[in-house]
């Protein structure tokens, strides 16, 4: 007993985290690089090394752990389309990723707080700003992703377009197609996956 905390304790040394910390961070840059040339096992990789803490970010600010879990997918649906805008010149891989999480969870909130003040003040007001399908409908992006959506399979097709230009929750989508929450994730996932592959041809 003696011998194994005494063992422990010569290994405790003080350069050792800050030297992990680094090695870990710049492996964590190389994940989300790769994750930008399109390597999905690198995606997963990444997903593992950094989904615990960027949900306790998230979880820390929304308060709701579900509501964390569908932030937090977001975060790395936005993630898997947006690697190539990483810089690792300008900060870490891992600050990067808890920077989308919060400006997504704040996303959120905002959001909730306008279906608040909405429904007790002016339910029937609606937003006169552009949402995002509209501004894409009439641009070659927007045809270019029909394209690629026509591909998938129609189930997912269909919980895409009700994630993306409806605004839908993954909860939202499950209890309207009659799916477990998992399978509705997975099935965006899997669905972001096909159609960035689409739009990189």
């Amino acid at each position: 007993m003696t011998d194994t905390t005494s063992g422990s304790t010569e290994n405790v040394d003080p350069d050792v985290p800050d030297d992990t910390e680094r090695l870990r961070r710049e492996r964590v840059n190389q994940m989300l690089v790769k994750v930008a040339k399109g390597d999905e096992q690198a995606f997963a990789e990444l997903y593992r090394a950094t989904s615990p803490r960027v949900y306790g970010v998230i979880v820390r600010m929304i308060r709701d752990r579900g509501e964390a879990e569908d932030i937090l997918q977001e975060v790395f649906a936005t993630t898997w389309r947006r690697a190539d805008t990483f810089d690792p010149a300008r900060g870490s891989a891992i600050t990067w990723l808890i920077a989308l999480g919060r400006n997504r969870t704040i996303d959120r909130m905002r959001q909730h707080r306008d279906e608040l003040l909405g429904e007790s003040s002016a339910p029937d007001v609606a937003d006169e700003a552009p949402t995002p399908a509209a501004a894409a409908e009439s641009s070659e992006e927007r045809r270019r992703l029909e394209h690629c959506l026509d591909r998938l399979d129609p189930q997912q097709k269909s919980a895409v377009r009700e994630a993306f230009f409806s605004g839908a929750t993954y909860s939202e989508l499950a209890q309207r197609l009659a799916v477990p929450l998992g399978t509705m994730k997975s099935w965006i996932r899997r669905s972001l996956m096909q159609l960035k592959s689409c739009l990189e041809q």
